[in-house]
């Protein structure tokens, strides 16, 4: 999954980044509004945390902004927390509202429960044949016993557990699994579905030729 991180604080936007990505997401920030506007247009991300006090465009700003062309999900973060902040949040578009200073894995888990929902999962984890999907725990195990997998081998997997029975494109899991410094011109998404079907079988993905991937 790939997340937008907007903060310009840089020692926050460093500790959130690296809490992220151990916990496997792929990870882009941007240090004001307008950079993250841009990204966050260009760019189709799972999730975007959002601070509200940003230079250049605020974050209600780009909130509004972006809810003009895109619906994706929101988590806003900020220091005002008053009740008219958070209904200002919510009413222009904010799927959640995460008042500084927070908890790490408080954020993991709102942002997990959000990702969640958008794509209709209630739950989460999953069975997929003989194999568990924990996706609080970031892990794949069979009878029990984990199935080592870096992030972005488990982040295809989840992806494509989450959209389970659809075809998904090489173009749409390349935006969603692989941040903006992973070039779309290497092979770097085939030599993941390689490396999970060594670990899970050859039939765990299914290739549509011309069309994508699946998780049947």
């Amino acid at each position: 999954m790939r997340i937008l991180l907007v903060e310009d604080n840089p020692r926050l936007k460093s500790s959130l980044a690296r809490a992220l990505e151990n916990a496997k997401y792929a990870v882009d920030v941007a240090d004001d509004g307008e950079e993250g506007l841009e990204k966050a247009e260009d760019n189709d991300y799972d999730a975007i945390l959002l601070d509200v006090m940003l230079p250049k465009f605020d974050g209600w700003t780009v909130l509004e902004r972006l809810r003009e062309s895109k619906s994706t999900p929101v988590i806003m973060l900020t220091a005002r927390d008053t009740v008219d902040d958070r209904v200002r949040g919510l009413d222009s578009g904010a799927d959640d509202y995460l008042p500084k200073p927070f908890q790490i894995p408080e954020l993991l888990a709102r942002l997990r429960a959000l990702i969640r929902r958008t794509a209709g999962q209630t739950t989460s984890t999953m069975q997929i044949g003989d194999y568990h999907l924990d996706m609080r725990a970031k892990q794949v195990s069979r009878g029990g016993d984990p199935v080592s997998l870096p992030a972005r081998e488990y982040n295809l997997i989840e992806y494509l557990a989450m959209h389970r029975g659809k075809v998904i494109s090489r173009t749409e899991l390349y935006d969603h699994l692989f941040g903006e410094e992973t070039s779309t011109l290497s092979n770097v998404l085939d030599v993941n579905v390689s490396r999970v079907r060594s670990k899970l079988g050859k039939d765990f993905i299914i290739t549509h030729r011309g069309h994508g991937y699946s998780i049947d």
